[in-house]
């Protein structure tokens, strides 16, 4: 339906276009309101969400006819607040905002506060348009500008206050779900409530993106914002959620998961989170190609939470055995402390024996704790210098 409602939209008359905005319109619905042009142009923007690649390639040009329209249009049309809201919801949906300062502004049946945020927001005038959305509750507007006003308010409230984003961009999927706003909330949300943590609603979104938006011309953004949303947070580090986290994974391509999964192993190790290292590493293990790079960091991402947990020595051959020119740079010098770190704390104290260790030593008077004393020193320094390196090269 939306390939054959974009040509019309590209070849109609502003009088005829708008019939179009409705399957069945009715006579009163084809005047040629300016509020029926902007509802086709959001009809052809929501065929972007469900993949639609003729509309994404041909959005600009329609978008820039409505602006023509607006500009022809007879200036007694703007007293209808219908119509001073569809100025509003075309500057959010990206319309040009030299086209809107060019329209009868004494004209206009529109929210003062409403226009000047908009305004400022798509011009970016950040801070002012803070100030002038700050208030707005979406829910208290027609349907169709409210969710255009919650998910601005969700960008410009991400960084400074992310609870009243998260708010704004629930509102924004409640009130125009299967549209482009609702696509375009959950790719923003899915960061947002990564950062917080949440990982029932992270995944929540995830699956709700999956079931409806997978097609999406803009998911593979969706999914850079996921896989930042795992990997800058603490929620793919809980070896508990570590299934459900498998299950996110499958939905995306091998190449993809594969490198998801190095980076949640590597995170977990930096967080000391051995466990999850370990699942993470076998998972990459199982998706890397032979001899390959990305094989050499699995193993040794795997074989660092087997050396510092349970499986002393199969970690340390396994990080023995790897291909050094291989790993990134980077990893080397971690390597390096690991194995020196593990190899340590194995080490038998100075001048012991193994026929020595089958007969109990004689008691001295006074224990000399000083080479046990000089190993633990030395595993300390080590860990320190290990933390360093994580911290310092993430």
């Amino acid at each position: 339906m939306i390939r054959p409602l974009l040509r019309a939209a590209l070849l109609l008359p502003f009088t005829t276009v708008c019939a179009f905005a409705d399957p069945a319109p009715s006579p009163a619905s084809t005047s040629g309101e300016p509020y029926e042009l902007v509802r086709t142009l959001q009809t052809v923007q929501d065929g972007i969400a469900r993949g639609d690649t003729a509309a994404h390639g041909s959005h600009i040009a329609l978008t820039r006819q409505v602006g023509e329209k607006f500009l022809a249009a007879d200036p007694g049309v703007w007293s209808n607040a219908q119509n001073g809201q569809a100025v509003i919801i075309y500057l959010l949906s990206g319309g040009g905002p030299q086209v809107v300062r060019k329209l009868p502004r004494d004209k206009l049946n529109v929210d003062e506060r409403l226009f000047n945020g908009a305004l400022a927001y798509v011009e970016g005038r950040q801070d002012e348009a803070r100030e002038l959305l700050k208030d707005v509750k979406p829910r208290t507007l027609p349907t169709g500008l409210g969710g255009q006003v919650a998910l601005v308010q969700g960008a410009l409230f991400a960084r400074a206050e992310a609870s009243l984003a998260i708010e704004r961009l629930d509102d924004a999927r409640l009130l125009l779900p299967g549209t482009l706003v609702e696509e375009a909330a959950l790719r923003r949300e899915i960061l947002l409530v990564g950062q917080a943590e949440d990982f029932d609603k992270f995944e929540f979104l995830t699956l709700a993106y999956i079931r409806h938006y997978r097609n999406s011309v803009y998911a593979g953004d969706f999914w850079q914002r996921f896989a930042s949303g795992l990997t800058q947070s603490s929620i793919a580090l809980d070896e508990r959620r570590f299934a459900r986290i498998v299950t996110l994974l499958e939905q995306i391509d091998r190449a993809s998961r594969l490198k998801l999964y190095l980076v949640i192993a590597r995170t977990a190790m930096v967080h000391g989170r051995l466990a999850v290292t370990r699942l993470a590493g076998e998972r990459a293990l199982t998706l890397s190609a032979d001899a390959s790079e990305d094989r050499e960091r699995a193993h040794f991402l795997r074989g660092v939470s087997r050396a510092l947990t349970d499986e002393y020595d199969g970690g340390v051959a396994e990080l023995k055995a790897l291909d050094r020119s291989k790993l990134p740079e980077r990893d080397v010098p971690l390597l390096n402390a690991t194995l020196q770190l593990a190899l340590d704390v194995r080490k038998p104290f100075a001048g012991g024996s193994t026929a020595a260790a089958d007969k109990p030593p004689v008691t001295p008077a006074r224990l000399d704790l000083a080479a046990s004393t000089e190993t633990l020193a030395r595993a300390r320094k080590q860990l320190g210098e290990l933390e360093r390196l994580t911290r310092d090269r993430p």
